[in-house]
Formats: structure tokens, sequence, C-alpha cells
């Protein structure tokens, strides 16, 4: 075999911290080979992100990284920015999990992909922007001299995606390394993302670095697999070897972390605990100079639903289908048109006011736990913000106890009450979001996106905690997800929307074997891809 194009021997990562050395990277030995994909996998805290940010010259200015990497026989670790600046963004370059924090949100797109065309290949603003079309063009972003000119929040997700693509394609590089590119994506914006980088690899020999915690997509897109642990390498190989025949409990954990099982039906006779019927949100844009043209987005057109108690209803849908916009109108977050029903109370005539105690008994947890929590209360002060408002009468020590009841019942060390949300984990930020809701004994709950940003293996967790909750306590569950394996690992129905309207409904079982809708088989064909457990075959979609 070729020599590597790039090769790592014996790298560790250390950041120096407050209360001591930390060691993120172990003593990795990993090779790439030109035009292959190798796929870095493990769960969050492994390692592998920090293994690639080394490579790159990237890590924290606590950070330091011993070992050798080598480009082509070349050693870079170490190198001076000014020397390393001839390979990053020429030779190897990233892309990045979250675009729009990676996108200037103050710099056009063109003149964001211009840039490194002026700097590293000495192009002219002028040409570099013609090159800036031809890749747009080349990453399949429609119109592409018109969106030279967008800024990235004029973007959806994808297209913003596209654009780091585009970026880091602009110098053809050897090696693209692209991390978690696709975790936040809608299930089809990310098949057609992976198509993108499958059909630029073949078309560019370029290699792949491509490091996830998505063994799904790793079983179809990578030659050979490495699997960290503790910023160790525990197990690597050929990816269809190690999928058939792992070694490592790691690895068969990882493999195995997909949520699975079905959750028990409501008992026949459940009382229904939200009713909406024709629920409508309009939201009203401008646009044109000074907002003078003025046009109407139906988010939400025409929707009903009812969920009893003990039930889940999974909503799917692509991003803008309107489905955490009729989860908000449910619980009269947003204003709505139609008719809501919380038991037997009508909810769309009530103020504010009215509505306030009726909220214990409607909560909402959202897909970012880090975004919604306070930084500056202790996890357990979070928890028991509610009660504050809901039953003002506790004393402190009251609130105290129940918080540490609420840790316990999701599976979370009452003890850590006292830590703040940044000492977290993303998994245990999320069981913290959940004991909010929970303190209050609601009786419906509203669950947006709540375990996207999760590893699969924590994700697993998360819906064996929701699914305990429900049967303790009979709960209703509005369940809204792009991932359809939680989805039907969690509901007892599943309303599949598009552009505001609900395209298709029904059980979990006569959704995922016999979907009606092109979108629907979609949505399911680009959930598991690469799934070598699905027994989903679906039919010719055209597009």
């Amino acid at each position: 075999m070729a020599d590597p194009v790039l090769s790592l021997r014996g790298l560790s990562v250390r950041f120096d911290t407050e209360t001591g050395p930390v060691e993120a990277v172990k003593g990795v030995d990993l090779d790439v080979h030109a035009g292959e994909t190798v796929a870095i996998v493990g769960e969050s805290g492994s390692g592998k992100s920090q293994t690639m940010m080394a490579v790159m010259g990237l890590l924290a200015r606590n950070g330091r990284a011993e070992g050798s990497v080598r480009y082509r026989g070349e050693e870079i670790l170490g190198l001076e920015p000014s020397a390393l600046n001839r390979y990053r963004g020429r030779k190897i370059s990233m892309i990045f999990q979250e675009p729009m924090t990676s996108l200037d949100p103050l710099y056009r797109v063109g003149d964001q992909i211009a840039e490194p065309l002026m700097r590293h290949a000495g192009l002219s603003r002028a040409a570099a922007l013609r090159r800036a079309a031809e890749l747009l063009d080349l990453v399949h972003i429609p119109d592409p001299q018109r969106r030279l000119s967008s800024y990235p929040h004029e973007l959806s997700g994808g297209q913003r995606q596209r654009v780091m693509i585009a970026m880091a394609l602009a110098n053809d590089p050897d090696i693209l390394i692209a991390d978690e590119p696709t975790t936040a994506l809608d299930v089809t914006v990310q098949a057609r993302i992976l198509a993108l980088l499958s059909e630029l690899k073949q078309r560019l020999g370029m290699a792949i670095v491509f490091i996830t915690h998505d063994l799904g997509i790793v079983r179809r897109f990578a030659d050979r697999t490495y699997v960290m642990k503790g910023g160790e390498v525990v197990e690597s190989g050929p990816t269809q070897t190690l999928f058939d025949r792992p070694r490592h409990d790691y690895t068969r954990m990882l493999i195995d972390a997909e949520p699975t099982g079905r959750k028990q039906p409501p008992p026949p006779g459940s009382p229904t605990v939200l009713t909406a019927e024709n629920v409508q949100v309009v939201f009203a844009q401008r646009e044109g100079l000074f907002g003078r043209r003025r046009h109407e987005l139906r988010a939400v057109d025409g929707v009903d639903l009812t969920v009893r108690r003990g039930e889940t209803i999974g909503i799917v849908g692509e991003s803008g289908s309107g489905k955490s916009t009729l989860g908000r109108a449910l619980l009269r977050l947003v204003p709505a048109a139609g008719i809501v029903r919380y038991e037997d109370r009508a909810l769309m005539p009530l103020d504010r006011a009215a509505m306030r105690p009726l909220r214990r008994h409607m909560q909402l947890v959202f897909q970012d736990p880090f975004g919604s929590l306070s930084p500056r209360l202790t996890a357990g002060e979070i928890v028991t913000e509610g009660l504050l408002v809901h039953e003002p009468g506790l004393t402190r020590a009251e609130r105290d106890r129940r918080a540490a009841a609420a840790f316990e019942e999701v599976w979370l060390d009452p003890a850590t009450r006292h830590r703040f949300p940044h000492e977290f984990s993303g998994g245990q930020r999320q069981r913290i979001a959940i004991a909010r809701a929970m303190i209050l004994k609601p009786a419906l709950v509203v669950l947006d996106e709540p375990t996207s940003a999760l590893d699969r293996s924590v994700q697993k967790s998360i819906v064996e905690l929701l699914r305990h909750l429900q049967q303790k306590h009979g709960l209703a569950y509005v369940f809204i997800s792009h991932d359809l394996a939680v989805v039907r690992a969690l509901a007892d129905e599943i309303m599949v929307m598009k552009s505001g309207k609900v395209v298709e409904r029904g059980p979990v079982a006569a959704i995922f074997d016999n979907p009606r809708e092109a979108y629907t088989r979609e949505l399911i064909a680009a959930a598991f891809l690469g799934d070598h457990r699905s027994t989903f075959r679906p039919a010719p979609v055209s597009r």
C-alpha cells in the first residue's frame, strides 16, 4: 500500500486547567491514505475532535500537543502559524459542526469563500468571486451568482453547511476533515450533504476524515474506522469488519446504542388531555427596501391533534415544516387561531393572567438545554424556578428537598444539584431540563428535539427515562423531532408535517411499514441511511 497522506504517531493532547492537567488524547496512531474515507467515532469527550484540532493547530490556548503529525512525510506538529498556513486551508481543510458559529454574520457568503482564495492562491478579488460562484455550483446551491451576495442568516441550515464545504474545497485540498458536519441537520438534508461529500471525494480524489457519533453514517460511507474512548483508540480496522465482528465491548455498545423497543400503548379509555382543531399560525414578513413589501407566512395551516393521558404523539418533518411552531401554539406561546382545549377548558380566549395557573400542567423541554439553562444559577435553583411562581409558599429548604427528589427521578445524583450547568455533560443537562418540567407534576409535556444533539448512547438513556416517567405519571407527550429512530421508539402515533400542513398521520407501525406519501418515504429512507438493521425499503421518490 502507498504511504499515507496523513500519519499520526503517539499523538497526545493535554489541557492545563485550574484543577490540574487534563489528558484529552493519549498516544493516538492513525493513518489516512489518498482517496479514502476514514471515520473517527466515539461519544462526546472521547477525544476525536481534539485529535484533529491538534492536526490543524487549532487547540485552545491552554492546550498542548505532543507526538508526531506528518503530512506526506513532512512533520507539521509544532510548526509556527505562518509555516502551518502553507498546509491548512490549502492541503488540509476542515469543516465544523455548526456553520453559524463558523461563518461571519457580517460578511456576505461570496466574500467569505473568496478570502482563502485570495490569501492562499493569490487570486484577485474579482477572480476569487468567480471561483466562489463555481464552488457554490459545485456544492449544488441554486442560483450561485445571486447567493454570493447573501448573508449566512439568509440561507437554510443545509445551504450554510454547503457554503462551509465550498470554503473548505476552495484550494483543492488533499484532505477534508469533517467534524460532525450533519448532526444538527434534518435527515433529508443530512442525506444530501453526505451524498455530496461522497460525490466530491470521487470527483476530486481527496481523502476525508469523518468525525461523528452516528454509526449508521459510518457504515455507509467510511472505508476504515477508528473507535475512540477516553482519549485512546480502542479498536480500528476496515469498517465492514468492525461492524460485523467488533472486538471491543465499547464498540459493541456503540453499535447497539440505537433507541430500540416500543412504548406500551395508553390504557383503553384514557382521558383526553389536549385537543386542537384547525390550529393556524401566520407570521407577517416584510421584504424589500425599508420592508415595504409585506406578505404572510403560514407556519401552521389547519392542524388537528388529540393526545390522551399516557399517549405520545410524534411530530416529524424538515426544518420549516411548522412542527416546533405547532408545539408552541398548543401551549399558547405564540399567537394562533383555532381551538385548543386542555381537558375541558378552552385556552384561546384566556389572557396571560388566566393562563398562568395552567402553565404548570403544560410544560416544554427545549432542544438545547445549555441555551435554556441559566449559567448563573445552580442546577438545583434551575429545577426549582417554577416552584417560585406556582408554589411561592414553599421555604428554601422545602424547595431544595423537592430538587433532590427531582434529580433522583431523572436518574441524576442529588448531590450534583449544587453544580452549575457548564459542569454537566450534554445528556446530564437535558436531564436537568426534564427535571425542571417534572417538578411541577405536569399532565402534558411538549418535547422539542430533546435528543437531537446527543450521542446515540445518551439518546437511548433519555428515551428510556422518558418512557419510565410517562408510565409512572401517566404523562401525555407531544414529541417533536427529525430523528425518526427516536420517534419510532417513543410514539404511539406520528404526524408528518410539511409546509405547515399535516400530510400524513397514523400509528407508528403503519407510518414506518407502509407510508403513503412520497415525502414520508423520503424522510424514512434518509433517517435510516446506512442502518443495516432497518427493514424499510423505500419506493423511488421523484425529485
